[in-house]
């Protein structure tokens, strides 16, 4: 038996991609999944009663107006820690679950940072949520996943974009060195090239990560960006996957997703 883990930015979908976006994923056997760029939407809201009626655990605090979120579904029972509660800056941006393993209790924290643009104002929220995010993590205890669109780059990123400020690559580096969490995808991939967002003129960026504790590190069996769903505009990033040899100590019975509403009432 395994643990797997999955994040998706899933850009505030409409309600018809967010059909297709459940699809997709009723398609994957996830344990837990990430989604990110939530927020109080109908399209939102049909991926999350979709999979409840599906009969699987769902966590969905909807952000403030004009905010987003994150949305964690689990075929695992889960109990919700504090996390955004402790950052207190923007809560709805962090979420917690913990899940009960044959490694003990995981909790598994999915993050959506802020983008910023080059104005002072957006600046100054998203270094304010990177130091309140930090302080959460660095008094953390017990086995953690770190997981989401993190808005930021390694610092030796290729390529390098001038954009980028110093306390976004420190955000990044002090992840390991002061909240002791390894870059999953770098612990099997240290030298390849890979993007989970691409602009329109081809630029890649790798924004989305899963970080985790050096012991669920020494677990990690597979880790890998899957592009479908950027490829197929399910959305416009990849997602990010990961496997761990992790037993859960219980799954919960649930149905197929995408057949468990059809159809939808939409309106």
């Amino acid at each position: 038996m395994t643990l797997s883990l999955l994040t998706l930015n899933i850009q505030n979908p409409s309600p018809q991609r967010a059909e297709r976006q459940i699809h997709w994923l009723a398609g994957r056997d996830d344990d837990v999944i990430v989604l990110t760029e939530t927020k109080g939407s109908t399209g939102c809201r049909l991926i999350a009663d979709t999979f409840t009626a599906a009969g699987f655990d769902v966590h969905y605090p909807v952000p403030d107006a004009g905010d987003y979120g994150v949305m964690v579904i689990s075929r695992l029972p889960t109990n919700a820690s504090d996390f955004g509660d402790r950052i207190g800056y923007l809560p709805a941006r962090a979420l917690g679950v913990v899940i009960e393993t044959s490694h003990g209790r995981i909790e598994i924290i999915g993050a959506y940072v802020p983008s910023r643009d080059a104005s002072a104002e957006k600046t100054a929220r998203k270094r304010k949520w990177l130091h309140a995010c930090l302080t959460g993590l660095t008094t953390r205890s017990g086995p953690t996943a770190f997981i989401g669109d993190l808005n930021v780059l390694e610092p030796d990123h290729d390529p390098r974009y001038r954009f980028f400020a110093d306390f976004e690559y420190d955000f990044y580096r002090r992840i390991t060195t002061d909240g002791g969490l390894d870059d999953a995808f770098r612990a099997l991939h240290p030298d390849l090239t890979e993007y989970s967002w691409v602009g329109r003129t081809g630029d890649g960026y790798r924004y989305d990560h899963l970080h985790m504790s050096r012991d669920l590190t020494a677990t990690l069996l597979e880790c890998n960006y899957l592009h479908a769903p950027r490829l197929d505009r399910l959305t416009d990033h990849s997602a990010l996957a990961a496997r761990l040899a992790v037993e859960p100590a219980a799954r919960l019975v649930t149905s197929d997703p995408a057949a468990a509403g059809e159809p939808h009432t939409l309106f």
